[in-house]
């Protein structure tokens, strides 16, 4: 009984070294190697300040500015709180949120239905990207706050139009930051 006693105290001590030191610090360093961008949260720097990440939303409030999609991710995009609400379609929170974000788009404009991303929030609530109906959706508004053409607007939204990946996964999708900064620059 001792015998294995030791044996076992040593193969949790040599396991936990080797499964949670070696092995982690060993994938740290060949993603800091190989894959840098990635292995920190491909954070976009602008004059020497970080503007975020392409993979984590933010909020965007401007008028000049194009609108993230609604986060459910605690007090807006919050990592730590990520996570989808768990409202049943029929749940009435749920729908009287979603009709609430349906009349405050309509009043920006209200000739064109708002795509379902602008009304409704994403499972993770951190989603940096709108698909390309949601930021044509926003095209009237930024022009007009911006005071630069529609055409303009539409050139840049379609420039940060990512397709499909490997040309056949998931959907269209423009990053909402990235083009933000764009409009920034200009």
């Amino acid at each position: 009984m001792k015998k294995n006693l030791i044996t076992a105290a040593l193969m949790t001590i040599a396991t936990t070294i080797l499964l949670g030191i070696i092995y982690p610090l060993t994938v740290t360093a060949v993603a800091q190697l190989l894959f840098r961008d990635k292995a920190n949260g491909q954070l976009i720097v602008r004059n020497g300040e970080q503007a975020g990440s392409r993979i984590i939303g933010q909020s965007f409030t401007g008028r000049g500015y194009f609108h993230s999609r609604p986060s459910a991710a605690g007090n807006g995009y919050d990592a730590a709180n990520s996570g989808g609400s768990n409202l049943g379609p029929t749940n009435q929170k749920l729908v009287a949120r979603v009709m609430d974000n349906i009349e405050k788009l309509r009043a920006e404009n209200p000739r064109v239905p708002p795509p379902v991303d602008l009304v409704t929030t994403s499972a993770s609530g951190l989603d940096p990207h709108l698909s390309p109906a949601a930021a044509d959706f926003q095209v009237a508004r930024v022009a007009r706050e911006r005071n630069i053409s529609e055409e303009t607007i539409r050139q840049m939204v379609q420039a940060h139009t990512e397709g499909r990946q490997w040309g056949f996964l998931g959907e269209p999708r423009v990053n909402v930051l990235e083009l933000n900064l764009e409009l920034d620059r200009r």
